[in-house]
């Protein structure tokens, strides 16, 4: 019989049933039953003391080691069975964890106990979004520079800065008129976003420190990092001049060339032979060069007449040939000439595009002043009277059935005009015509342009659905308005 209240149980050493054992002996005593948890709502991570931040999904592993942490003294004089959470409400800001645990009581015998141990959860934030919050804390920066006179470089850059989320580290991004600087709280972030740059585009960097501060005693230095970086000044559609040295260590390429795609290297083509090249940056820097003309100088020319030509001879060393570039023979007329006879004989790579009374953008050589060291030296008989770059197309037709878009990194601008806005669209139309980029790059359907089929193949080109990315939209009034920030 239970020595207090006088029941049959079976025996036991403490000769008590176990209604009486718990009145007797609470072994959570000393456990505390309710306790805090520190939350940064803007990095959505757990303070884990004294001073580390930690990411944690709700109910995760990693969280209930957080919290058995908190009470991991008191537990010690305890054997612990079993732990899990109880669910709250995602935006309640409680955390209820379900305990088991078992101790030896009187006379050897053990005891099981289930209890609820509540999470209170406070938004504190970290040192990290303090600084970012400050704006003005930092202690690197990057200076991206590139020396031309539009900005289609920082265009594609900021795409891929989005894709692999490079811009999330940064404290600020500024935008001036000749570049980005990029503000980070630490050198380590700063020198990953150089390598990245240096792995995306061809350029240079070199770097310079300030001294801040000095602790003689404990021999702490603290400073501020610039880092300096340099993209070579040549664009998509530039048409160059090479030095002949660089033109025949490239495979006797002609000197004149067109960029038709700048990634981690210069991609050049010969619109007289289709020969391709690639330049790195250090071959650029060696052997650089300029772009002959500017964008806002390309011309508009008419298709008189065109000719597709068969396999030309390959000369003495030639390098590899373009395979996605038909070469031509056309004649063409400038549209502000069309009251004359004045046309132009050129070879041309867009022998694929272009058809009689095409329109095409181009830059005409005869009747410019070429300010450039290599082309001033070059035999006037090999240098063409029109180099075609691409074929022209209706503008705001290309807008108006544009069904996606791009996003945009959150920067401090100095102020937009009108030719900023010419050249983004000249980016996006780059976009739609050039696959080979566009694959670098998060494109996203826009939901308020209708679908049209793709079958129009007079049209220009076009980013078929397949390419699209479907942009997430997550509403507050779903998730709990200022509560949604704990929901990952």
């Amino acid at each position: 019989l239970c020595c207090q209240c006088g029941i049959p149980i079976p025996p036991n050493p403490a000769n008590m049933c176990v209604g009486c054992l718990r009145a007797q002996v609470d072994i959570t005593e000393g456990i505390p039953k309710q306790g805090t948890l520190h939350f940064c709502k803007q990095c959505e991570r757990y303070l884990q003391p004294p001073g580390t931040w930690i990411q944690c999904t709700l109910e995760s592993r990693e969280l209930l080691a957080l919290c058995l942490k908190k009470i991991k003294a008191s537990l010690s004089k305890v054997r612990l069975i079993d732990a899990g959470f109880i669910w709250t409400e995602p935006h309640s800001k409680r955390l209820k964890l379900k305990l088991t645990v078992q101790k030896e009581v009187i006379n050897g015998a053990v005891l099981q106990q289930v209890f609820v141990v509540e999470y209170m959860v406070q938004s504190q934030m970290c040192e990290d979004c303090h600084r970012i919050e400050a704006k003005d804390f930092w202690k690197a920066v990057v200076q991206v520079r590139q020396k031309t006179l539009h900005k289609k470089t920082f265009y594609y850059l900021e795409q891929l800065i989005l894709k692999h989320r490079l811009h999330q580290n940064t404290l600020r991004i500024k935008e001036i008129h000749d570049g980005l600087d990029f503000y980070y709280s630490s050198k380590q972030q700063a020198q990953k976003m150089v390598d990245f740059l240096q792995c995306t585009v061809p350029s240079r960097s070199k770097s310079s420190q300030r001294l801040i501060s000095h602790d003689i005693h404990s021999n702490v230095y603290n400073y501020k990092s610039t880092f300096s970086v340099e993209i070579v000044p040549i664009c998509k559609d530039n048409v160059v001049c090479l030095s002949p040295k660089l033109a025949q260590s490239l495979g006797n390429m002609s000197q004149i060339c067109v960029c038709i795609r700048v990634t981690s290297t210069i991609h050049l083509i010969d619109p007289t032979t289709l020969q391709i090249a690639e330049i790195d940056a250090n071959t650029y820097w060696r052997h650089p060069f300029n772009s002959l003309f500017h964008p806002k100088q390309l011309e508009e020319f008419i298709i008189m007449d065109i000719n597709r030509v068969q396999e030309k001879k390959k000369g003495a060393g030639a390098g590899a040939r373009s395979n996605k570039h038909t070469l031509a023979e056309a004649w063409v007329q400038k549209t502000s000439e069309l009251n004359t006879d004045h046309q132009y004989f050129c070879c041309t790579h867009l022998g694929h595009l272009l058809n009689p009374g095409d329109l095409v953008l181009g830059f005409d050589l005869a009747n410019c002043n070429l300010n450039d060291e290599f082309a001033n030296k070059m035999n006037p008989h090999n240098i063409p009277d029109v180099v075609l770059i691409k074929k022209s197309y209706d503008r705001t037709k290309r807008q108006r059935r544009r069904n996606w878009k791009l996003k945009e990194l959150e920067r401090d601008r100095e102020g937009t005009d009108t030719d900023d806005e010419r050249q983004y669209q000249d980016f996006l139309e780059d976009l739609e015509e050039d696959e080979a980029i566009r694959k670098n790059i998060n494109i996203y359907r826009n939901a308020d342009v209708p679908v049209e089929s793709d079958t129009d193949d007079d049209g220009p080109p076009r980013i078929s659905l397949a390419e699209m990315l479907e942009d997430l939209h997550i509403s507050q009034d779903a998730t709990g308005g200022e509560g949604a920030n704990m929901m990952t």
